[in-house]
């Protein structure tokens, strides 16, 4: 089924995933300060642009896919009332500005209390659910990879908002395991630093996460 989708962010990830839907068949605008900054590149694309605000209004579905530094005032920029109701896919990870030590990342959170939660708890009827957060922005649309389909992890208090998702996620070529409500979050958003490590260490950026079963 054909959605409105909303991408705030003009970055690589906002690109990549606004790209996405539009390949999937779904009406797409993507979301910058200016709007102007991705005018062009949104008609070579195929994508209406506008500012955030524009964007949460347009869209069924909204997509965060900014740092996550600025995720809260992103979304104070896109407005409470474009945002009520809405499923919020959120992309987005607590990376601290500080380096990495040993090439493993550095957040500006802890483990009781993820970033989702807390943009859930300022937007509280916004739909929130974590994915595309645990993989680089190359491989979150119909990864190619030896071992088949890899997992995308995912995790949200409305059960509906979440199978939504689940569909999206399949046509983007993902399986999909449901961590339960946002405090899911808390173990989500840590996998990418353990997604990182090898690429910061090694240069290695083409491999995904899979969970496997014994049935």
């Amino acid at each position: 089924m054909s959605q409105k989708i909303g991408v705030i962010g003009s970055g690589q990830v906002g690109k990549v995933l606004a790209a996405g839907f539009k390949k999937h068949g779904h009406a797409v605008m993507i979301g910058s300060r200016s709007p102007d900054k991705c005018k062009d590149w949104g008609a070579t694309a195929g994508v209406a642009s506008g500012d955030f605000a524009a964007t949460a209004a347009f869209a069924d579905i909204v997509v965060l896919a900014v740092k996550g530094g600025i995720a809260k005032e992103a979304l104070q920029l896109a407005g409470a009332a474009n945002l009520k109701g809405k499923i919020i896919i959120d992309a987005t990870n607590p990376i601290a500005d500080a380096p990495p030590q040993d090439g493993v990342l550095r957040f500006f959170t802890d483990l009781n209390e993820s970033l989702m939660e807390k943009l859930q708890a300022a937007h509280p009827d916004a739909k929130f659910v974590k994915a595309f957060s645990c993989v680089g922005n190359a491989l979150m649309v119909n990864p190619q990879l030896p071992g088949g389909r890899p997992t995308m992890f995912i995790a949200g208090n409305d059960d509906a908002a979440k199978a939504t998702v689940t569909q999206l996620l399949d046509t983007f070529g993902w399986d999909t395991e449901d961590m339960g409500k946002a405090t899911g979050a808390r173990a989500i958003e840590p996998l990418c630093i353990l997604w990182c490590i090898p690429g910061m260490l090694r240069g290695q950026w083409n491999h995904a996460i899979k969970l496997v079963r014994t049935q």
